[in-house]
């Protein structure tokens, strides 16, 4: 249960409905080492992963009930879920910087400034690039510079190599769901769009303005690709899913057995390295037949 919310709340904080929103950094220069924090509460998963990602196990103090602490790793103290902290218990923590998310409630965060708690809100992605950038931005804050810039310069690496692959290649219609009720997809100005394209696809609603789509609009489309990766949803709920799209057995999709799930977390929350990863993933998909 506490997986399933926990993957609720980390793919909704970047659904394609919160990736038109630009909520603000609090402007802040690059530490260095020296300067680096060394008590970090993070109140995001995705921000968790990243700081994980950079090595800034040691530096991380508090993270919430929906963090995942990697396997044979030590426990960090819990404050509270992404979007109500536990104030009191933060401010005990006695922490350098305190990194809040698109769903940090903004009165909890003044009362943690009033106290002399530095705090900073990380944006929200809204493309491949931005990707990089939120963990270019996140390295220099935590004082990761050097880290985060081999990351991405190996991630858009392996990005710009699947795409060169791609671009030799027909482009193939695609379709991906992402939540159930209502259907969702993601339209244009998101990095799951990127997926699509970089891999050589196109996204059937690439210019649609918000995710709500209809079962009925993906029939008239009649996509050569469906892929599934529902957020906040079970393994099982994403086998249904595809149960449902394969009664229509007259879709291109279907016909050719090309209706795929994917593992949302990777498709919905990813760093710069689970992008490449997920990229490739997506391509095998699209081109089944010049994977490899």
């Amino acid at each position: 249960m506490r997986m399933r919310m926990r993957r609720s709340i980390k793919n909704f904080l970047l659904s394609p409905l919160l990736l038109i929103i630009a909520l603000p950094c609090y402007g802040e220069l690059p530490c260095s080492n020296e300067t680096a924090p060394m008590k970090i509460v993070s109140l995001g998963p995705i921000i968790t992963d990243m700081i994980y990602l950079l090595g800034g196990e040691e530096q991380l103090t508090g993270v919430t009930i929906y963090c995942t602490i990697p396997h044979g790793k030590q426990p960090k103290e819990i404050i509270g879920t992404v979007m109500q902290m536990n104030v009191e218990k933060v401010i005990s923590l006695n922490p350098d910087l305190v990194l809040a998310n698109t769903l940090t409630r903004e009165k909890q965060i003044k009362i943690l400034e009033k106290q002399g708690v530095r705090v900073t809100r990380l944006e929200t992605p809204s493309s491949f690039d931005d990707i990089c950038k939120r963990l270019e931005h996140l390295a220099g804050l935590i004082g990761k510079q050097e880290r985060a810039l081999l990351i991405v310069k190996k991630a858009r690496e392996d990005v710009e190599a699947i795409k060169k692959k791609a671009e030799t290649l027909p482009r193939r219609s695609v379709f991906i769901q992402i939540g159930i009720k209502p259907l969702k997809t993601s339209a244009k100005d998101t990095f799951i769009n990127d997926y699509i394209e970089f891999a050589g696809g196109m996204n059937i609603v690439k210019d649609l303005k918000y995710g709500v789509f209809s079962r009925e609009k993906v029939l008239q489309y009649d996509p050569d690709v469906i892929l599934i990766a529902t957020m906040g949803s079970s393994k099982k709920a994403g086998e249904n899913e595809k149960k449902a799209w394969l009664r229509f057995n007259f879709l291109k999709a279907c016909r050719n057995n090309e209706v795929h799930i994917l593992d949302p977390d990777i498709v919905c929350s990813p760093t710069p390295e689970t992008f490449a990863k997920g990229l490739n993933d997506f391509f095998n998909l699209i081109h089944p037949d010049s994977s490899g």
